[in-house]
């Protein structure tokens, strides 16, 4: 019997209270044992640890703070500015002003000798007199310091590790890596490594990531997880992964709202699909989205949009000249306008508030708007499209119908893009200028369906005012479509171009 509670008691986890790190954690840490959570300074462990231990006391477990590089106060102080109150967790600093003074010296034994037994020998006395549930030890730096060579070192941990394994206590080691950087030795000691790190950017926020090393007897989410300090402690945005969130939907075909457009794409947009909106700036890409966001709408399905590079105001101008006018479904919530910053939002974070408006908010329709300015929140395009391609893929699995704008450079010639999403996208929409008789004019085409069976023609398309989105017959005899400077000279009448 003593057996069977002991592996059962081996398998129970203790929640650390961070948003996010559970998940990725399967539940938590596994209780009763020794961790060590490493940065370089500033990256947030003191915040953590602290988290951790007010989570604990939430629960009724006891907490314990050993501090060997920040005085009380200062953790007060880190405590206050999240709105914490330390009420209940014991806070023990080992080095005091005797210590530190000149005069407080001895000449026998080497000074490290002396100090690094106190040290551990006032840690056991502390714990054994408390019995606290949860510790926190900062920092290990300090006690290598205090070893003076690595053998010395090694053996003081795994001390720590048989004594802490007989005392009941979950162990966080806070370790700033300033001394020795990938301390191995310590890692194949420790029951789990958690690392985080602080990547400073040349222009916008900084950006902070989390990265289990070792964990074990736990399945956990390997690779890299954004993380926010903010008022409130630590908030952790796990990487999605679309294979762990499979869902059942009807892939049903649903209307654009406008019977031109529809047309185009063999019936409509399918549910569970995306569509990619191509073209080059002021083609008429973000209120084409716009048009078919208002239908979704109209169907009574709730619908997100993500906004990079317009403002939201100017948005609903425009979309309400144009007789889309969407700030009612604004007002009663069946519309939310995001508007993002790329160079202060990580892509772990965007794709959380993804997360968040489909599970939790129901929202079946989405729109990113658009793609170039989101590849400024990614460290390259490589990155970029694997993390699209999870998005997508979840989406899809969700049964949320997306809508993608990408902006080309140039406005008639040799027409490129920032990066090619055409082999993730279900439908590519294709947008273009074109010389008719002397004006300038717009062509609209889709250029490819997994879905349908699409139409192949070119048709003008234009907004007119109040009227919204208009497309017109098919457009025979252009020339020039593949060198980018379109032309037409065809029969087939143009559409009004004093219309607007």
């Amino acid at each position: 019997m003593a057996q069977t509670t002991t592996s059962s008691a081996a398998t129970e986890r203790c929640p650390t209270g961070i948003a996010g790190l559970d998940t990725i954690l399967g539940g938590g840490l596994t209780k009763h044992r020794l961790y060590l959570l490493e940065g370089t300074p500033g990256t947030g462990k003191t915040t953590c640890g602290l988290q951790f231990l007010l989570t604990g006391l939430a629960n009724g477990e006891s907490g314990l703070y050993i501090t060997l590089s920040e005085t009380a106060s200062e953790l007060r102080a880190v405590a206050a500015s999240h709105g914490w109150s330390l009420e209940g967790l014991t806070l023990y600093e080992l080095i005091d002003e005797e210590n530190l003074n000149p005069d407080f010296q001895q000449t026998i034994l080497h000074p490290s000798e002396i100090e690094l037994g106190e040290t551990i020998n006032n840690v056991m006395r502390l714990v054994d007199e408390l019995k606290p549930s949860r510790v926190i030890f900062d920092s290990l730096s300090e006690m290598r310091l205090l070893a003076q060579n690595s053998l010395r070192y090694r053996r003081q941990i795994l001390a720590f590790k048989h004594f802490f394994s007989t005392r009941n206590c979950t162990v966080l080691l806070l370790d700033d890596r300033s001394t020795e950087v990938g301390d191995l030795q310590l890692h194949s000691i420790v029951h789990g490594v958690i690392r985080l790190e602080q990547l400073p950017q040349e222009f916008g926020n900084e950006r902070r990531r989390l990265h289990i090393i070792k964990m074990r007897g736990i399945k956990f989410s390997g690779g890299y997880h954004d993380f926010v300090l903010e008022t409130g402690g630590m908030s952790l945005f796990p990487r999605l992964v679309a294979s762990n969130h499979p869902n059942r939907f009807d892939d049903t075909v649903v209307s654009t709202g406008v019977a031109e457009f529809d047309a185009l794409l063999g019936g409509g947009l399918v549910r569970g699909t995306n569509t990619l909106l191509n073209g080059p700036s002021g083609v008429g890409k973000t209120t084409t989205a716009i048009g078919c966001v208002l239908s979704a709408l109209q169907r009574g399905e709730r619908a997100a949009y993500y906004l990079f590079d317009e403002g939201i105001d100017t948005l609903l101008s425009r979309s309400r000249s144009l007789g889309m006018d969407i700030s009612p479904y604004l007002e009663d919530g069946s519309l939310v306008l995001y508007q993002i910053n790329p160079a202060a939002l990580s892509p772990g974070e965007f794709t959380t508030r993804i997360r968040h408006a489909v599970e939790v908010e129901n929202r079946k329709f989405a729109v990113i708007d658009s793609l170039n300015a989101y590849l400024q929140a990614m460290p390259g395009e490589k990155f970029l499209l694997l993390q699209m391609h999870e998005i997508l893929s979840y989406l899809s699995r969700q049964g949320v119908t997306t809508m993608l704008v990408l902006g080309q450079h140039g406005l008639v010639g040799e027409i490129r893009s920032d990066v090619d999403l055409s082999y993730l996208s279900d439908s590519v929409v294709m947008f273009r200028y074109f010389e008719a008789h002397g004006d300038i004019a717009t062509a609209i085409s889709v250029i490819k369906s997994r879905t349908n069976h699409h139409a192949r023609t070119i048709h003008e398309f234009r907004l007119q005012p109040q009227n919204g989105l208009q497309i017109g017959p098919p457009l025979k005899n252009f020339e020039g479509i593949l060198s980018g400077l379109p032309t037409y000279r065809g029969a087939t009448p143009m559409m009004n171009s004093n219309a607007d």
